[in-house]
């Protein structure tokens, strides 16, 4: 079997004790003694057991999802099955499709990274997948985490709210449901809106930068994610979940009183530990009658478990009854709600979602969707009874969230201390839509009277428009406006669609239309201003940081040439010459200044772009790599 490093510190050599660290996180030495939880895994049933363990042993196999809007998803899922799956399939087992994903729009790799990283014709591949990725268009993502998005059913019109969202890639799975009538080069305004909250402050940075790149509540103490985490099978201990019993009952609990009527909740873990999942769900059922479960096609969830109370698990008990006589002065910190409760039939726990290992070679998940009980027919299962009976103080949180509720005088300062840091984000302040800066903006940049001025806000304490502005929809403002931005603690709101562009001599400075607001800025911008340009242009754009104006062919160039200085859009129909192809339209925005002219987009952007169409990196940036590796194989090469 292949080994499983840690991920950081320095490589090379190493002494005894380096390598003993190494070996730790070695699949092929885990055995069966080193697995204090396989009595916990009893829940798998006896003849999968086998298979289950060796499965877990096995690589996790490599996944991704093509993202972005339909038909860009559509194009770049066509590359992959026909330009880059055929010259693989000469090397090394090319991806494959996962059938359950919709629309074959999900992908997967049965080969471990180091058998990869030595084939030359996965190289180019990699570069590919490497650049669509920095800007948006695909995901690399566990096949499981794909799953939960996908049950909540999202559509454009829906509010959404993922409650423990970092680090994102199910957020951008949402936020594409959201988007779902954007076409290639204009993103719709959704008439919903998606919270994306997580409690630690700095996670929410790496959540924020992956929802840029594209214009299911629970913490769990991943079991499921055993695959790629080595260590777990030595350090993880049953009892590791019980902590997060309570805290995961909370948020589901939270999750049910925002629900609006007809609404749907998806309960989603990567554990598969019973305390965090079936007694999370039958806890909540329990504690409201009008939730239901919503049948599943699924390995049914379970209906009978046994928390473990040490961390040696050698005393488990089948009742919570049970346990309090044994260890009625033990420290551990149970509840009822940690064993199956007695109306187990009534609540419907068969309905949960498992997905073990073994069963489509992937990592372990668990989901559950929960519906209100009155938005259902009369075919489906009636709602379970509210269960008298003696519960610990300690497990009422629907006491606990009415005073969470009712602390609305609670002030926050900008610098209260949040999860993982401090808050220090200055608040949003929309501006009016006679201000006199954006109003210049609208006429400058050509922007129609359909542009929505009254949701353009910025983000400074004085709510001037000094740098940046964003754009939001109506929903999106009624949340800004009406909650308190320290207690919410707002960190990311709309898009940004403009900045100040500091022009050369002789040219006042100016906003100018940034590369990720353009899609949402295009649909109110007058077509006639908008410049055509054809695969010369865009490769020579491509190709320079700031080409003359006199370097393009005409009509380009006239027509360049006679524009003022500013921002400018140019529109890129599809296609097709000796080595690029441009499959659909492009718009791009760029800047002019009196000699010259600049594609506004960032560097990555601009070599993912130049390896769909022309093949390979022709960025400026792209070729002094290019250079930079082969010197360095030069120096490598003893024959040089």
């Amino acid at each position: 079997m292949s080994r499983t490093k840690k991920r950081g510190g320095r490589g090379g050599g190493g002494g005894r004790g380096r390598r003993q660290k190494k070996d730790e996180y070695r699949s092929d030495l885990i055995d069966k003694s080193d697995m204090n939880n396989e009595r916990f895994f009893a829940s798998v049933p006896d003849d999968e057991w086998d298979l289950f363990v060796d499965t877990l042993r096995q690589h996790l196999p490599t996944t991704f999802r093509v993202a972005g809007t339909r038909e860009t998803a559509h194009t770049l899922n066509s590359m992959v099955k026909d330009i880059h799956v055929p010259t693989l399939s000469n090397s090394v087992p090319p991806p494959v499709q996962i059938p359950w994903y919709p629309e074959g729009l999900a992908w997967q790799f049965n080969v471990p990274k180091k058998v990869l990283r030595k084939s030359s014709e996965f190289k180019k591949f990699h570069s590919f997948l490497v650049g669509e990725t920095e800007v948006g268009n695909i995901s690399r993502q566990e096949a499981v985490s794909m799953l939960p998005p996908l049950f909540l059913g999202v559509e454009p019109h829906h509010r959404v709210m993922d409650m423990c969202a970092a680090p994102g890639s199910k957020t951008a799975q949402l936020l594409e449901a959201l988007h779902a009538d954007d076409t290639v080069t204009s993103t719709s305004m959704p008439s919903g809106l998606l919270i994306a909250n997580d409690s630690d402050y700095k996670r929410t940075h790496l959540l924020i930068h992956q929802s840029a790149r594209l214009p299911s509540p629970a913490l769990d103490a991943a079991t499921g994610t055993i695959r790629k985490n080595i260590g777990i099978w030595k350090k993880w201990q049953p009892q590791d979940g019980n902590g997060l019993h309570s805290l995961q009952l909370r948020i589901l609990q939270r999750a049910m009183k925002l629900l609006k009527s007809d609404g749907r909740i998806v309960y989603s873990t990567c554990s598969l530990n019973p305390v965090e999942n079936e007694a999370v769900v039958a806890s909540a059922l329990k504690s409201s009658a009008d939730f239901h479960l919503v049948d599943l096609k699924r390995q049914p969830g379970l209906t009978s478990w046994r928390p473990t109370s040490d961390r040696e698990a050698k005393t488990i008990y089948d009742t919570y009854d049970a346990f309090l006589t044994a260890e009625s002065g033990s420290e551990t910190k149970l509840t009822q709600g940690h064993w199956p409760p007695q109306d187990v039939d009534e609540l419907n726990l068969p309905r949960c979602m498992r997905i073990y290992p073994h069963l489509q070679d992937s990592g372990g998940f668990f989901i559950a969707v929960k519906r209100n009980a009155d938005s259902v027919g009369d075919d489906t299962a009636p709602p379970p009874a509210m269960v008298e009976g003696d519960v610990e103080p300690k497990t009422n949180d629907d006491a606990t969230m009415n005073a969470v509720a009712d602390e609305k005088d609670e002030k926050l300062s900008k610098g209260a201390s949040a999860g993982g840091g401090s808050f220090k984000e200055n608040p949003y302040t929309f501006l009016r839509p006679n201000d006199p800066i954006l109003l210049s903006c609208i006429e400058r940049l050509h922007l129609t009277s359909e542009f929505p001025a009254s949701n353009v806000l910025v983000r400074n304490p004085e709510g001037d428009a000094v740098r940046s502005m964003y754009l939001t929809n109506e929903i999106v403002k009624q949340v800004v406006l009406h909650n308190e931005y320290g207690r919410i603690r707002l960190n990311a709101a709309g898009t940004k669609v403009l900045a100040k562009q500091e022009a050369g001599k002789g040219v006042d400075a100016q906003f100018r239309i940034l590369g990720e607001g353009l899609p949402v800025v295009l649909p109110f911008t007058d077509p006639v201003t908008i410049l055509s340009g054809d695969l010369e242009t865009l490769k020579i754009l491509v190709k320079s940081y700031y080409p003359l104006c006199s370097s393009f062919s005409e009509p380009f160039k006239s027509v360049i040439e006679e524009k003022p200085a500013g921002s400018h859009i140019i529109r890129f129909p599809p296609e097709k010459s000796e080595g690029a192809t441009l499959f659909h339209d492009v718009v791009l925005p760029v800047w002019k200044s009196s000699v010259s002219i600049s594609l506004m987009i960032d560097k990555k952007a601009k070599s993912a772009l130049s390896l769909r169409i022309f093949g390979a990196d022709i960025t400026t940036a792209g070729r002094e790599a290019t250079s930079a590796k082969e010197a360095q194989t030069s120096v490598k090469d003893p024959d040089s």
